[in-house]
C-alpha cells in the first residue's frame, strides 16, 4: 500500500522535527579515550604518570636517576611501595661471589608506551637496561644485565613503604615454618625460602601483595630465593637464580582483594571443584597420623570400626603410606595386609569409601624400578641424561615417572587402575612431588610442565578431599584441587600456623583450602586432648575437614605407647564434625561463588573490611564467606580476644547482636565454646544462622 504524498511529508517532517530536537550527543562519535600514561623528567628523577580511570585508582612511578636507581610507586601522592637504595639496591643481581646493583642512569626513553632505561651499576663495565610498561592498574617491569656476567637477578623493596606483606603460600622460616610456624602478616616473622621454586613440595606461587594494595609477580618458571625481613632487616629480596630477563607485574589497586582479582585474572580460576559436595560436608579419615608407618590390615579395621561405632561421621577411610610390598610396587605387602579386598569390603559395609595413598616416585629395590629403568620411563639425571634420575625422599632412593613421555603415563595409569578395580578402591591421595631439581625434563617440555602434568593426572582420579600439592601453573589453578597443607606438628603453636597457612594459600589462588590432619602429623608426640578438639573446632569453620588422630585412642609415635581420651574428647569431636555438616550447604554455595568470581572462600578479615586497620593483622580469625567470622581458640587457655569489623554480627554462642567495630576482650571459650560470629547483612547470613544456630555457652 502507497502512502499519500501529503501524510508522507508530514511524516518526513514529523521525523526530521524528532532527529533535530534529540541530545547533540546522539549525533557524535564514541567517548574520546581517557589521556594515557605521562613522562616528566625533574632533576634527579623521571616520572610515569598513569591517570584514574573509573576502575583503577590512578599511580605514578618515579625513578630516582642520580647515585643509586629506586623505583617508588605513589598512589593519590602516598608512597604505596618502595625499592630498597643504599648498599642494597633495587635492581640486584650476582656475579661471582658478590652482589652488584644498578647505580645512576644514563639514559632513558619514552617510546611506545614503554620506559626504557639504562644505568651504571657497581660492577665495573657493566650497565643494566630496564623497561617498565605502564598500565590503567599494573606496570610490567623487566629487566637484564648487560655487558657483564651475572648468574642471579633480583629485585629488593622496604617492606614497610608497603605496609604488611601477604601472599607466598607456605613460607620457610627461621622460627619453623612451613610445619611449625606460619607468620601473618609475611613480615610479622622471618621469611628465608632459598628454595622457592615449581617443584617445590610447598604450595606456593610468586605472588606477594601487601596491605597497601600493591602487589608483586614474578614470572618465572625457575628456583627463586626469597628473603622477607630475614634477621628483621625490613627488606623483602626476590632473586631468581637465573641469568635470563628479569620479569615482573608490579600491581596498584584500591584494596587487597583488588590486587588478588587482578592476579588470578592471569592464572585463572577455578574451572570446577574436584571434591563433591560429601567432601566438603564430612571429613576424610586418612591413616598417617594415627599409625605413620606402623599400619596393618587388622590396625585399619579397628581404626575404621572404632569411628563407626562412635559416630564419627566420615566419607572416606583412605589409607596411607606403608601398605605397599615395596615402594613403586603397587602391591599391597602380603605380611601386613593378607586379604586388602576383605578389608575394603568391611570398610564399605561400614559406610566409607575406601582410598589408598600412591606416589609416582619408584624406589631403587622396588621391581617396577627396573622395568622403568628398561622401558625410559623414569626422568633423566639433569647432569648425566644418559641414567635415570636419583632423588632421595624420606622413604628411601628413588626415581621418578616421566609424566611428559606418553608411554610410561600410561603404564602408570594402567597399573593403578587395576589396583582400584581388584581391590575396590574409591579413590587415591597422590604425595611426594611430581619432578625434582635434580632431574632433566623430557625435551621439549620445561620444570614447570610437570606441574601441569601432574594436575592431569590427577585429575583422573578421586581424590577423596585430600587434594593435591601442585602449584605455580595456570593448569594448577584452573583444575579446583583441594589443598592440604604440609605435615605439621602437634602442637598449638602448629595448630596457630595451620590457621594463617590456610590465609596465604587460599589468597595465593587456591581456594578450596583444609588444614593439615586434625592433631597434626609430623611425628611429633601425640596431641593433647585441648590441641585434638580445639583442631577440630577450628577444621569446622573451614571449608573441608582432614582427619587422622582419633578422638577415642591414638599411637605415639615417640613412644610406642596407646594413647587413649576421654569421652569428652569423643563427644566435643563429634560436636565439631557435626557443626561441619551443618555448614555444608552454605559452605557449597561458597564454592559455587567461586567458581563465578576466583575469590578465595577462607579468607582474612580485611578482604571483606579493606578499610579496618586491625584487621589486618589479625592471624588467628578469618572469614569464611562473607556472613560467617571465625574466632576459634588456637592456643592454650579458656580466654581470647575477637576483633570484630563494621557490621551486625551475631554471636552464635550467646545468641546475642553485636555492633561493629568491636574488640571483644577476654571473650570466654571453655573447651565447648567456638567463637563464630554472622554478619547478618551479608548474603547467605540465613542459612548460615540456621547452620551455627545459638549454642549457648557452657
Amino acid at each position: 500500500m502507497r502512502a499519500h504524498p501529503r501524510r508522507l511529508g508530514v511524516l518526513l517532517t514529523a521525523a526530521l522535527t524528532l532527529t533535530l530536537a534529540q541530545p547533540a550527543q546522539a549525533t557524535t562519535g564514541p567517548e574520546p579515550a581517557p589521556p594515557g600514561p605521562a613522562v616528566t623528567e625533574g632533576a634527579d628523577t623521571v616520572t610515569v604518570s598513569v591517570p584514574a580511570t573509573r576502575t583503577s585508582p590512578g599511580y605514578s612511578v618515579e625513578v630516582t636517576t642520580a647515585g643509586t636507581l629506586t623505583l617508588t610507586t605513589e598512589r593519590a601522592g602516598e608512597t604505596v611501595l618502595a625499592t630498597a637504595g643504599g648498599d642494597t639496591g633495587a635492581l640486584r643481581f650476582r656475579s661471582g661471589d658478590e652482589w652488584q646493583h644498578a647505580t645512576q642512569v644514563t639514559d632513558w626513553s619514552w617510546r611506545d608506551g614503554v620506559l626504557t632505561l639504562t644505568a651504571d651499576t657497581t660492577l665495573a663495565g657493566a650497565t643494566v637496561e630496564a623497561r617498565l610498561t605502564p598500565e590503567a592498574d599494573r606496570y610490567q617491569l623487566s629487566w637484564d644485565v648487560e655487558s657483564g656476567h651475572a648468574e642471579q637477578l633480583g629485585l629488593a623493596y622496604d617492606l614497610a613503604s608497603a605496609g604488611h606483606w601477604y601472599g607466598h603460600g607456605e613460607a620457610a622460616t627461621s622460627q619453623g615454618g612451613p610445619g611449625v610456624n606460619q607468620p601473618w602478616p609475611l613480615d610479622s616473622g622471618e621469611v628465608e625460602h632459598a628454595t622457592f621454586g615449581p617443584a617445590s613440595y610447598n604450595m606456593i606461587d610468586p605472588f606477594w601483595y601487601t596491605a597497601d594494595s600493591t602487589g608483586l609477580r614474578v614470572d618465572t618458571g625457575d628456583v627463586m630465593d626469597v628473603s622477607i625481613n630475614s634477621g628483621d632487616d625490613g627488606l623483602g629480596r626476590f632473586t631468581v637464580e637465573s641469568a635470563d630477563t628479569y620479569e615482573a607485574t608490579v600491581f596498584v589497586e584500591s584494596t587487597p582483594l583488588d590486587v588478588y582479582r587482578d592476579y588470578i585474572g592471569i592464572v585463572g580460576k577455578p574451572a570446577k571443584s574436584d571434591a563433591t559436595y560429601e567432601q566438603y560436608a564430612k571429613p576424610l579419615w586418612n591413616s598417617w597420623a594415627q599409625f605413620y608407618t606402623k599400619i596393618d590390615q587388622g590396625k585399619l579395621l579397628d581404626y575404621a570400626t572404632d569411628l563407626h561405632e562412635n559416630g564419627l561421621d566420615g566419607h572416606t577411610i583412605q589409607l596411607d603410606d606403608k601398605w605397599e610390598s615395596n615402594y613403586g610396587n603397587l602391591t599391597f605387602d602380603p605380611a601386613t595386609f593378607p586379604d586388602p579386598k576383605g578389608l575394603s569390603d568391611k570398610i564399605h559395609d561400614m559406610g566409607f569409601d575406601f582410598g589408598l595413598w600412591v606416589t609416582l616416585w619408584i624406589n631403587l629395590d622396588s621391581e617396577n624400578y627396573d622395568v622403568a629403568v628398561d622401558k625410559g620411563y623414569l626422568l633423566k639425571d639433569a647432569e648425566d641424561t644418559t641414567k635415570p634420575c636419583e632423588v632421595t625422599w624420606w622413604n628411601g632412593t628413588a626415581g621418578i615417572i616421566d609424566l611428559a613421555n606418553p608411554e610410561a603415563k600410561a603404564w602408570y595409569v594402567d597399573k593403578l587402575k587395576g589396583l582400584m578395580s581388584d581391590y575396590r578402591i574409591d579413590g587415591l591421595k597422590f604425595d611426594t612431588r611430581f619432578f625434582d631439581e635434580k632431574c632433566a625434563p623430557r625435551d621439549g617440555h620445561r620444570p614447570t610442565d610437570y606441574q601441569k602434568l601432574g594436575a592431569q593426572l590427577a585429575d583422573e582420579f578421586d581424590l577423596q578431599g585430600a587434594g593435591i600439592r601442585v602449584h605455580w601453573d595456570s593448569t594448577a589453578h584452573e583444575a579446583g584441587f583441594v589443598t592440604r597443607q604440609v605435615d605439621k606438628g602437634t602442637g598449638w603453636d602448629s595448630l596457630a600456623a595451620s590457621a594463617s597457612q590456610n590465609l596465604a594459600i587460599s589468597t595465593i589462588g587456591y581456594p578450596f583450602v583444609e588444614s593439615d590432619m586434625i592433631g597434626g602429623s609430623g611425628g611429633q608426640a601425640a596431641p593433647t586432648k585441648n590441641v585434638l578438639v580445639r583442631w577440630a573446632q577450628s577444621a569446622s569453620l573451614m571449608p573441608l575437614m582432614y582427619s587422622s588422630t582419633s578422638p577415642v585412642d591414638t599411637n605415639d609415635v615417640t613412644t610406642g605407647q596407646k594413647v587413649d581420651y576421654d569421652q569428652q574428647t569423643v563427644d566435643l569431636y563429634r560436636d565439631a564434625v557435626e557443626t561441619h555438616e551443618k555448614l555444608a550447604p552454605y559452605i557449597w554455595d561458597q564454592v559455587q561463588q567461586t567458581l563465578k568470581t576466583g575469590d578465595p572462600i577462607m579468607r582474612p578479615l580485611f578482604f571483606d573490611f579493606p578499610r579496618d586497620k586491625a584487621a589486618y593483622t589479625v592471624a588467628d580469625e578469618w572469614m569464611l564467606g562473607p556472613a560467617v567470622l571465625a574466632a576459634p581458640q588456637l592456643s592454650a587457655g579458656g580466654h581470647r580476644t575477637v576483633h570484630l569489623p563494621s557490621g551486625t554480627w551475631y554471636d552464635v554462642n550467646h545468641g546475642t547482636v553485636i555492633r561493629g567495630p568491636k574488640t571483644l576482650t577476654g571473650y570466654p571459650t571453655p573447651l565447648g565454646v567456638t567463637p563464630a560470629f554472622v554478619n547478618l547483612k551479608a548474603k547467605g547470613a540465613a542459612k548460615a544462622v540456621r547452620a551455627l544456630g545459638a549454642r549457648g555457652a557452657s
